[in-house]
């Protein structure tokens, strides 16, 4: 591959999700490289120097939020947006600080990724929500934080919790609740 200030890294365990997002990045003049783990992910990073990456927080067996200052190691300069089908407040505040320039909730489609890559600074006319998050919402933001708080680890987190490790990866494995 030649050098190309146009060169987008893919990192995502879902391959279908991948295939569909090369395919629109790539029509849109980009050159695509993909990943489906972390370790994939730093090669590619290494041998192609990547100026811009989408980073599932969620991978197979690994969180994003800990290959994103890896990736960022490598690749100083690269704009990374982190996407998730998980969101919470706390992971977006982390992904935030460990030094991506955006995040999105999937589905996100490639024009909104285009402009999460591309937003220089905070937007001050950004939405503010009708009315306050359901107590399911709630409940789900909690147990992301605990969780952030206790580096990932669920025994840890369902003790400061007070619930039984099988109920917190219960709730864990379902979708967050919508606002």
């Amino acid at each position: 591959m030649q050098e190309s200030d146009e060169r987008l890294l893919i990192i995502d365990d879902d391959e279908m999700f991948c295939h569909v997002l090369h395919r629109a990045m790539s029509r849109r003049g980009f050159e695509v490289l993909v990943a489906h783990d972390g370790e994939q992910a730093l090669a590619l990073a290494r041998q192609y120097h990547p100026l811009m990456a989408t980073l599932d927080l969620k991978l197979e067996q690994e969180s994003g939020l800990k290959l994103l200052p890896e990736m960022l190691d490598v690749v100083p300069d690269c704009r990374v947006v982190v996407l998730t089908g998980y969101s919470s407040i706390a992971t977006a505040v982390q992904a935030i600080k460990l030094g991506a320039v955006n995040y999105l909730c999937k589905p996100a489609d490639a024009e909104e990724i285009l402009a999460a890559l591309s937003l220089e600074e905070g937007d001050p006319e950004a939405e503010v929500a009708e009315r306050p998050p359901s107590i399911n919402r709630l409940t789900w933001e909690h147990i992301q934080k605990v969780l952030q708080e206790h580096d990932g680890n669920i025994s840890a987190t369902a003790r400061a919790l007070g619930m039984h490790r099988r109920t917190l990866q219960r709730k864990l494995q379902k979708r967050p609740v919508r606002h």
